[in-house]
């Protein structure tokens, strides 16, 4: 059965078709346009959307071209979002069929044990189960088809008890299921996902995600930072990861956790807007953008013009972007989900 559906739906469908709207017209009506969203900005946009539909092929699969691999599960979860915060769903809007595509492909991959993965394809597989589990969590909410709704959420239930299951004594996650090992990077895809799938209505243990959080919280360096994992008690704080988990806290609506306020400080320092100090730039500020968007950080109106304009500076004449070294379909999938904020699509990603 499908249980409780989320209070959002109906509000979630009609949002959808709005915005569809608004971005069709958006270029001849600057004036409707958000906060932060100029013309430019909404052709972009456009291009890069149009740049995922063209790549994704008939299976609704996208994979990445980078020197680390294809990760089909991550890289068609993440262009699935940033699809998702165009105003499609699986039967509204113009890509529309690309979601159903695309959530049909991650039906699929659902493993016997729970895990979202195509395991040959992604030597990490618990990054893709998080993404798929983000995006999945996110369409559940935006469903008008019974039957899908109820595939979606017999794959989730699944999916929460996995991620339940490979979760450490110290309340941290690793690259595979199996490994008895964690870090932060992992850890928060997971704690991001478990959040997606609690505010659409599923059922997630409350432990899991608080020893996640602690997990976090003792990870925490004296200048603030997060360190790559808690069992390196003398590991350098790395950026990207610090701003991932001050989403983590702000996802959690601990606005005011002294930890967070820290983790934020820190990240003003070295999450830059054409730069992050510590590489893995896009990652780094696919959380940063969402942590101070949906904190309503003032800071927000400063970094919000300058990240637009260095990512409008980046985008290749295809209409995508180059992310890290990673690949172009999750360079174009981050740089469209870090644009498409001030549309206040998402549940998980609004203030």
């Amino acid at each position: 059965m499908v249980g409780v559906r989320p209070r959002y739906t109906a509000a979630m469908v009609a949002l959808s078709i709005l915005l569809g709207s608004v971005t069709l017209s958006a270029q001849t009506n600057p004036d409707h346009l958000p906060p932060g969203i100029t013309p430019q900005t909404m052709a972009a946009i456009e291009r890069g959307l149009a740049y995922l539909a063209r790549n994704q092929d008939g299976s609704g699969v996208w994979s990445n071209r980078g020197r680390y691999g294809a990760y089909p599960v991550a890289m068609t979860s993440l262009a699935g979002l940033a699809l998702l915060m165009d105003g499609n769903t699986t039967t509204q809007g113009r890509y529309a069929p690309h979601v159903d595509r695309a959530a049909r492909f991650l039906l699929q991959s659902l493993r016997p044990n729970g895990l979202i993965a195509r395991e040959q394809q992604e030597s990490r597989p618990m990054y893709g189960h998080g993404f798929a589990m983000l995006f999945l969590g996110q369409l559940y909410g935006m469903t008008e088809e019974p039957a899908r709704a109820e595939e979606i959420h017999d794959l989730l239930t699944q999916a929460v008890a996995l991620t339940g299951k490979a979760q450490t004594e110290a309340g941290g996650w690793y690259y595979t299921p199996n490994s008895q090992n964690d870090e932060g990077s992992v850890t928060i895809t997971q704690v991001q996902a478990l959040r997606s799938c609690r505010n659409a209505g599923l059922g997630v243990p409350k432990n899991v995600i608080d020893k996640a959080m602690n997990y976090l919280a003792e990870s925490q360096n004296t200048d603030g930072g997060i360190r790559y994992s808690l069992r390196q008690p003398r590991g350098n704080s790395r950026p990207a990861i610090t701003a991932a988990a001050a989403c983590c806290w702000f996802n959690a609506g601990e606005y005011d956790n002294p930890r967070a306020k820290r983790a934020v400080d820190f990240c003003k320092r070295s999450v830059l807007p054409r730069g992050s100090q510590g590489g893995h730039d896009y990652y780094a500020h696919f959380y940063w953008a969402q942590a101070l968007y949906i904190s309503r950080d003032p800071f927000w109106a400063t970094y919000f013009p300058k990240r637009r304009d260095y990512l409008l500076s980046q985008q290749l004449p295809s209409g995508g972007w180059q992310g890290d070294g990673v690949g172009d379909v999750y360079g174009t999938a981050i740089a469209l989900v870090i644009l498409q904020l001030p549309f206040n699509q998402l549940p998980i990603m609004q203030p």
